[in-house]
């Protein structure tokens, strides 16, 4: 992996009153994203004369284009910043929402059971875009170039075309039957019915127009005129339930990120619509009572699993909008509280989920797609950005050139009832007008006295607990290079077993954790796509490192 002499990663935070608010500025520019071609439009923004949040929103732009499978303007994100001339920092929240319109009952087929098809594929699993609002937002509020310069990388990508790589190929031929249902889908992403092969390039002209479009207009762009109407249009056409309204009605939250402090360790996170701050503080406050080094191995994945297990427990519980639902999130964050679940924690015998309190009557694709930026004056953006499942609903409005989300099923469409990624919720995540779905999107930042790390990764509902591994890996010692290649392993309540990448667990961990009482279910699927850095604010040592099980992602400095 390389080192470089500029701090940049997959997901940023920065702590007030951290080393690295005094260390000045870093006067080269970094960005890392899952494409090259992305990271290359981010650099020729900088080069404009833009600042790291002008990058954002051209990475951003770029990566709808290259990477429909998991991200773009058809879907949604949650974007950090921070700004270097005063500190400030906030997550941009550009997530989802439900239609106005929306009907529970789409959802649930006459055996009362969660209808997938529904809220999986095809126009009833969209909610309305946030993606294109969030990168206006960005543009528009912190970055210094019009939003025509911003795009152009994008728009040009779009037009010309670029030559997929091998998991877009991949992902698009086991999405192919879906996709297939759809003229403009199947128009769009297939040769002849089929999947492309390696070689093939994919232009996206009606794309290019739309961005034009947004470009020339900002948010009416995309939002009010020609381009809103054709999305209604073709969403009602279909079956769905969007109106005009829907599409005028959406706007950005600004929200403030999430803190926890961890053995000497200060940790900024992302608040609700995302639940991963909310886990990862109580996991972490859970943990911080332990000293996990003086425990054998087996022991430090008993307790890790047990705090996960209660953590996603009241994910499931209390965790929703928080435009639409009080939560309480002081108390779930507490110390205090935690430290009530740790008594509940037996040191050597796992805790059936069924024997928890159930989740409360009053209560999330895989795919996502990641980049970070550090300009020269010390400007940090990062975004996090999906469609939810691969491809998002499959489907493809005529005449716009992107596939729209399936974030639908990120809420608790049936209480009790796990979704596509196996998370239940209640009422508190029940779909509503305008309510944005909960998401385990979870970009955060670490910081100790003298090293600072950054860390973030797609992954569904394994989001959270990937990255609270290489939170623990990272305050352990480990450098970016191992952490991200780690082998993973994950607990979420329901359903009550600990899955595990194949080499996470010795044969005699398993036979352990088994007598504990434990079930471990090991697979050959690998999870994630993580990118993290580091920066040794008293050596100036720094390393950053791509997750090996990605294929495409770049970190440059320049």
């Amino acid at each position: 992996m390389k080192r470089v002499p500029a701090l940049f990663a997959l997901v940023f935070l920065i702590a007030t009153g951290c080393a690295f608010a005094d260390a000045g500025k870093p006067g080269r520019a970094a960005i890392a994203s899952a494409h090259k071609l992305a990271t290359d439009a981010g650099f020729e923004v900088l080069a404009e004369g833009g600042n790291a949040f002008d990058a954002a929103a051209a990475v951003a732009a770029a990566l709808s284009v290259l990477e429909p499978q998991s991200s773009g303007i058809g879907g949604g994100g949650l974007f950090l910043l921070r700004r270097a001339s005063d500190g400030k920092e906030t997550m941009v929240d550009a997530r989802e929402t439900a239609p106005n319109a929306v009907d529970a009952k789409d959802y649930v087929d006459a055996n009362g059971e969660a209808n997938r098809d529904h809220s999986t594929n095809g126009p009833l699993s969209a909610a309305i875009p946030g993606e294109a609002a969030g990168i206006v937002w960005i543009a528009q509020k912190y970055g210094k170039l019009p939003l025509s310069k911003s795009l152009a990388p994008a728009i040009r990508l779009a037009r010309d075309g670029f030559k997929p790589d091998s998991r877009f190929l991949g992902e698009l031929a086991g999405r192919k039957d879906v996709i297939k249902r759809f003229p403009a889908s199947t128009s769009l992403y297939l040769v002849d019915g089929e999947a492309p092969k390696e070689g093939w390039v994919f232009k996206t002209p009606d794309l290019a127009r739309v961005l034009e479009t947004i470009a020339a207009q900002g948010n009416d762009g995309f939002y009010k005129g020609e381009v809103a109407r054709t999305l209604v249009d073709g969403v009602r056409a279909q079956g769905g339930r969007w109106t005009l309204d829907d599409l005028a009605g959406y706007q950005v939250k600004e929200r403030v990120p999430l803190t926890v402090d961890y053995r000497g360790w200060h940790i900024v996170t992302a608040p609700p619509p995302s639940s991963g701050g909310v886990a990862l503080a109580e996991i972490l406050n859970i943990l911080g009572g332990y000293d996990l080094s003086k425990y054998d191995r087996v022991h430090q994945i008993h307790l890790t699993v047990e705090a996960m297990r209660r953590a996603y427990r009241d994910r499931a519980a209390y965790l929703g909008d928080p435009d639409f639902v009080k939560m309480p999130i002081a108390e779930l964050t507490s110390p205090l509280y935690a430290a009530g679940l740790r008594a509940s924690i037996h040191p050597d015998k796992a805790t059936p989920s069924d024997l928890l309190p159930g989740y409360m009557d009053t209560q999330q694709g895989t795919h996502t797609s990641h980049f970070s930026i550090i300009d020269k004056d010390g400007n940090l953006a990062s975004g996090t950005q999906t469609v939810n499942l691969i491809f998002g609903s499959g489907f493809v409005v005529p005449g716009t050139g992107f596939v729209l989300n399936d974030e639908m099923d990120d809420f608790a469409l049936v209480a009790g009832k796990p979704n596509a990624f196996g998370l239940v919720g209640n009422d508190n995540n029940a779909p509503g007008p305008r309510r944005r779905p909960l998401s385990s999107m979870s970009p955060s930042f670490v910081v100790g006295n003298d090293r600072i790390g950054v860390i973030g990764t797609p992954g569904g509902s394994r989001i959270i607990t990937m990255v609270l591994e290489g939170i623990l890996a990272f305050v352990g010692g480990e450098q970016p290079e191992k952490i991200v290649a780690n082998p993973r392993y994950h607990h979420q309540y329901l359903p009550d077993v600990i899955s595990a990448e194949k080499g996470a667990f010795t044969p005699d961990e398993i036979a352990a954790l088994e007598a504990m009482g434990h079930k471990v279910s090991e697979s050959e699927r690998r999870w994630g796509f993580m990118n993290a850095v580091s920066w040794n604010s008293k050596t100036g040592e720094m390393h950053a490192a791509s997750d090996p099980r990605g294929v495409s992602g770049s970190g440059e400095v320049r």
